[in-house]
């Protein structure tokens, strides 16, 4: 996302500046944590177990699956899926300039997906019983990503980068990572491990210093813009001053 940015001239590195480089240094300790937390475990922390107890997880946990997993199919899917997603950060940053109608485009980005959604649910299964949401967990399930994680989180996430640009939206994303292993822990009876703590301590980290770059950023930005607008004031003062005494030579002369 940080690259596509630069790349779409949406945002400038700075290299020269601290807000630049504190951008810079943020997006790669962000991206190494995520990275490290996905793909590192080491030894596990026994920090005990979660007092939640839910059914539901200790049924699925129980649950045997006979279908086959492709490794190397599913790390293409999410590799394209981050990619598609930074694209349509960076996209969605250019349409709220020239349309800034957050919910207008959720709600044409929900209606087409939901199309996309029932031809592609078809075509992978043709069992009914598969659509029926007379479990309760489905229809909660259903409920919660149309509403929340759908129109919910597409029109804020629309807003917030109309208001604050796609790099400062995008930047909390591996926050996600951070949240779903304490959810797993909680809910889910999964272990934390080595790799998820520090990974999760350089997420946070990585968020704070390109927030930090990004707020500085501002400020610099406000700041030439205040000098800027104090060296025009200036320079039409002078040049009013100039074409006043002009005026004055002029009719000291027409009077002699």
């Amino acid at each position: 996302m940080f690259f596509s940015s630069i790349f779409c001239r949406q945002e400038s590195v700075g290299i020269k500046k601290t807000s630049g480089q504190a951008k810079l240094l943020g997006t790669i300790v962000c991206v190494g944590g995520a990275m490290l937390l996905s793909f590192y475990h080491g030894h596990m922390i026994n920090i005990g177990e979660s007092s939640i107890h839910w059914n539901y997880a200790d049924s699925t946990g129980n649950s045997s699956t006979d279908k086959k997993s492709n490794f190397v199919l599913g790390s293409l899917f999410i590799i394209a899926s981050a990619i598609s997603w930074a694209i349509w950060f960076t996209v969605q940053a250019k349409v709220s300039l020239k349309f800034p109608a957050p919910y207008t485009c959720t709600l044409l980005m929900c209606f087409m997906g939901s199309i996309e959604c029932v031809v592609i649910g078809i075509g992978a299964n043709h069992n009914v019983s598969e659509w029926s949401l007379r479990s309760p967990g489905r229809l909660v399930a259903a409920l919660y990503a149309g509403i929340v994680c759908s129109a919910l989180a597409f029109s804020l996430t629309s807003w917030s980068i109309q208001r604050k640009g796609a790099l400062y939206v995008s930047v909390f994303s591996p926050l996600l990572l951070v949240i779903v292993a304490v959810l797993s822990w909680a809910l889910l009876h999964e272990k934390i491990y080595v790799g998820t703590a520090v990974g999760s301590i350089l997420i946070v980290a990585g968020l704070y210093a390109v927030l930090w770059g990004k707020d500085k950023e501002l400020k610099e930005e406000i700041e030439e813009t205040k000098e800027m607008k104090i060296g025009s004031k200036e320079w039409n003062n002078h040049d009013l001053e100039l074409q006043l005494r002009a005026i004055s030579n002029g009719n000291r002369n027409a009077a002699s």
